[in-house]
């Protein structure tokens, strides 16, 4: 009996782990994307773990990738609030796994965006980070945000960066591990840090 029960196991390990299989699984994947985002563009790739909470509220453009546990949330209620909110990726955007992203408002990804794992941004946070607060456990309490994100164009954003509401990052910008980036720098900024801080400027 553990013989053949050894053998099914090998079986459907190998069938899981087949090319065939991958490719029959990221077709379904595409063809669900293209359905369920604003957009989706072409050779554009979803990992085989994700999240997503209204698709219909993002866009994927061209050429996209991401490794496993990829979590994208556009929140449009939450207890009786209501938001407009947009998640915007560009084209050629590379993220490695475990990236988490959350707007009520607007979070904007340029192109060429290269982004290691354990990567945090968001548009809002649970309250308004005063004493009236308490009167609410975290969970329930209102959702507020202090501005979109933007991320231009050629940025590179290290392992474990934390990118927080109203912040701006400029063109070709590169973010150290761990940062937690809580105003805007310009294009060509070198930062890191808790909280993030200019440690050079680019110059070509």
């Amino acid at each position: 009996m553990n013989f053949f029960k050894h053998h099914i196991i090998k079986f459907i390990f190998n069938v899981i782990n087949s090319n065939a299989y991958k490719s029959y699984q990221q077709a379904k994947h595409d063809t669900w994307a293209k359905s369920n985002f604003k957009t989706f563009g072409k050779n554009s790739r979803l990992p085989e773990v994700f999240w997503f909470k209204n698709p219909k509220y993002i866009s994927i453009g061209e050429n996209f990738s991401s490794l496993f546990n990829l979590r994208l949330e556009a929140w449009d209620s939450f207890y009786g609030q209501k938001f407009n909110p947009e998640i915007l990726i560009g084209d050629n955007v590379i993220f490695n796994s475990d990236v988490h992203i959350g707007a009520i408002d607007k979070i904007t990804i340029g192109n060429n965006v290269l982004m290691a794992s354990r990567i945090y941004i968001s548009d809002h946070y649970h309250g308004e980070i005063r004493g009236v607060d308490l009167n609410k456990v975290p969970s329930e309490r209102p959702l507020s945000s202090k501005g979109p994100v933007v991320i231009e164009d050629n940025v590179w954003i290290g392992e474990g960066v934390c990118i927080l509401p109203g912040v701006t990052i400029g063109k070709n910008c590169i973010i150290g591990a761990n940062s937690v980036v809580n105003k805007s720098f310009p294009e060509n900024s070198v930062i890191a840090g808790i909280p993030a801080k200019l440690i050079k400027t680019l110059e070509k």
